[in-house]
């Protein structure tokens, strides 16, 4: 009697379950072993990725691109403190944009050109200072971001200070900050009007615009949610992958 050949089909199925779990196995033993550096598919370096990983993670990105899928296209928001503040600001940000803030002494400047878009953050520390204004990892970051390509890549910057203690040079870190990313070849967005400020001087002013998002916890505290919420609307709309 002829059989039905449609009978060996499930079976054949069934037999492939186990080769496709080695297969399943082998990538994340990959993953997990003899890592050198932290990647993430939800936005930013969390696990650990050898060398023999970071290949294949390309080809899984090549593969995700050629299919439409955006799964590791990501935000990088990281942030530098000094007194907590940049980084409660950061927090803000995180959840307005829904990204996840993370600290840039974990990275380094060959990290940023993994990020489809950049939300870059600092405090103002040495003020006055020509450089290294902010007194944070960034200020070990500055120069070799500068010499990576971030052609064309949107990217804003927030700062924090106290316009009235330090009103003269409020928020200048976010100028320095604005300028090494720009040197990198990226595609500066965020400007904010200079207007709504009660400070008298700052190097990160160009014409009547801040060239990111001034916040000031010392003074205006009550201000910075919607200040936030209105900025992330503005990157979004220049291009910002959010």
């Amino acid at each position: 009697m002829a059989q039905n050949s449609d009978l060996h089909r499930p079976r054949s199925k069934l037999a492939l379950m186990p080769l496709l779990a080695l297969v399943v196995a082998g990538l994340q033993w990959r993953l997990s072993s003899h890592g050198s550096k932290e990647i993430s598919f939800a936005g930013g370096p969390t696990l650990k990725q050898s060398g023999r990983a970071g290949g294949l993670m390309s080809v899984v990105d090549a593969a995700a691109r050629r299919r439409g899928c955006t799964a590791r296209e990501a935000i990088g928001l990281f942030f530098a403190t000094q007194t907590g503040n940049t980084e409660t600001v950061a927090g803000i940000i995180a959840d307005k944009a829904g990204a996840e803030a993370m600290d840039a002494g974990e990275i380094s400047a060959e990290d940023l050109a993994g990020y489809d878009g950049l939300i870059v953050g600092c405090p103002t520390w040495n003020t006055g200072a020509d450089e290294y204004r902010s007194g944070t990892s960034w200020d070990d970051l500055l120069d070799d971001i500068k010499g990576v390509d971030l052609k064309d890549k949107p990217v804003a910057v927030f700062g924090c200070g106290d316009s009235q203690g330090y009103g003269d040079n409020f928020c200048d870190g976010i100028e320095e900050l604005h300028e090494t990313f720009a040197a990198a070849g990226a595609k500066m967005v965020g400007y904010v009007d200079a207007g709504a400020y009660q400070h008298a001087e700052s190097k990160s002013t160009r014409g009547d615009k801040f060239l990111g998002l001034p916040l000031d916890q010392d003074n205006e505290d009550e201000m910075t949610e919607d200040r936030i919420a209105s900025w992330v609307t503005q990157i979004k709309g220049e291009g910002m992958p959010l």
